[in-house]
């Protein structure tokens, strides 16, 4: 049965045109449209849709509002169309905040370096995010947080409390640590990744041992706007990452979208060296690129881990960290918005735990004395 996608934007010419590009694939189908945001909350509680589409800029209610409605009453996979401005990272971060599971660029061009691969991918996304609707229609609803900012620190997903997972509590069973010493902490991730770090870092004290570095798939507009709203809501340090920079412990740098990320000195005394993203590169900022540097100055003193995403950067980067020594995690399939970088991890043997996402932040604690 094909996925039932309702497509809400107050452009005829968009709704048409994502609306063509759904149903040109055999797997979707556009059971409906919406003009504005009381319009989609009113259709996804009555048709009842397996994945929405939501613009944010739009009249009588906005998406981010819609969102929030939709997600009390009838909990669904959403995906936001975005403008690539400052003010539009800061929507966009508010509309993940209040459920949305991903976003896309509105502009096509800014999608992918051709049409063909702007259209099949948001196609992929759409079908991805799919995949997370029977979990979320059978998590509860919770009420935010009166005080929160948006990616707010509570240990739900958006506004929803997900799944229950499955694996023991943390009274019934403590991690232990491995014993290994550690200079670096790094993170990759993708799709869900934003929600994910902020669940991860704000549990994090100020006197984290290590540098972190962040590798986020985020367009270049977006990175700037994110790095300071986690910042303001973590104990540690979170910048967006600048050519030069001393890695410093307790700090995290956040890749810059459009560039590339690497490590360059020696343990002790390492810099960042912040380039260009590069042609021929698929991901700007890539995760296999700054393991990979990673791997080459600090070997085994990495402890890295890979976290919900499409696709499998970081699984190369992975490989070479395991090869020099150095510890992988991997995010568990229950907990991803999407198990795809995860998976390649996983899947190749590369990971040496599988995590749900409300404890690694417990686990890497215990790993590095401080928990």
């Amino acid at each position: 049965m094909a996925i039932k996608v309702l497509v809400v934007d107050d452009s005829s010419f968009f709704r048409r045109r994502v609306s063509e590009i759904i149903n040109s694939e055999s797997r979707l189908e556009v059971m409906d449209v919406a003009v504005n945001g009381k319009e989609a909350v009113e259709k996804a509680k009555k048709l009842k849709p397996d994945v929405i589409t939501m613009d944010i800029e739009m009249p009588v209610m906005d998406g981010i509002t819609a969102v929030k409605q939709i997600m009390a009453v009838c909990p669904t996979p959403i995906l936001m169309f975005s403008s690539l401005t400052h003010d539009g990272a800061k929507a966009t971060l508010d509309a993940l905040d209040a459920g949305a599971l991903d976003f896309l660029p509105k502009k096509f061009e800014d999608i992918a370096r051709n049409r063909d691969d702007a259209v099949t991918l948001l196609q992929q996304r759409v079908i991805q995010i799919a995949s997370k609707r029977t979990m979320m229609r059978r998590a509860p609803v919770v009420a935010r947080p009166s005080s929160t900012s948006a990616l707010s620190p509570s240990p739900t997903v958006g506004n929803r409390t997900a799944r229950p997972s499955t694996a023991p509590t943390k009274a019934a069973a403590r991690f232990k640590a491995t014993g290994k010493k550690y200079q670096l902490t790094a993170i990759g991730t993708s799709t869900g990744g934003p929600v994910a770090l902020q669940k991860i870092l704000t549990k994090l004290p100020a006197n984290y041992p290590h540098p972190i570095l962040l590798i986020q798939h985020m367009p270049a507009t977006f990175t700037s706007a994110f790095a300071s709203r986690l910042n303001s809501l973590c104990k540690v340090e979170v910048k967006e990452a600048q050519d030069g920079d001393i890695l410093r412990p307790g700090v995290a740098y956040l890749a810059p979208g459009g560039k590339q990320m690497m490590v360059d000195g020696r343990p002790g005394s390492a810099r960042l060296r912040v380039i260009d993203g590069g042609e021929r590169m698929n991901y700007k900022p890539c995760v296999d690129v700054t393991f990979g540097s990673a791997a080459k100055i600090y070997s085994e003193k990495v402890l890295s881990m890979v976290l919900t995403g499409m696709g499998a950067d970081g699984r190369e980067g992975a490989r070479m960290l395991k090869s020099a020594g150095a510890t992988i995690w991997a995010q568990d399939e229950e907990s991803c918005v999407v198990y795809g970088m995860p998976q390649a991890v996983a899947k190749a043997g590369i990971s040496t735990e599988d995590l749900p996402l409300d404890r690694i932040a417990e686990r890497m604690l215990v790993e590095v004395g401080i928990g």
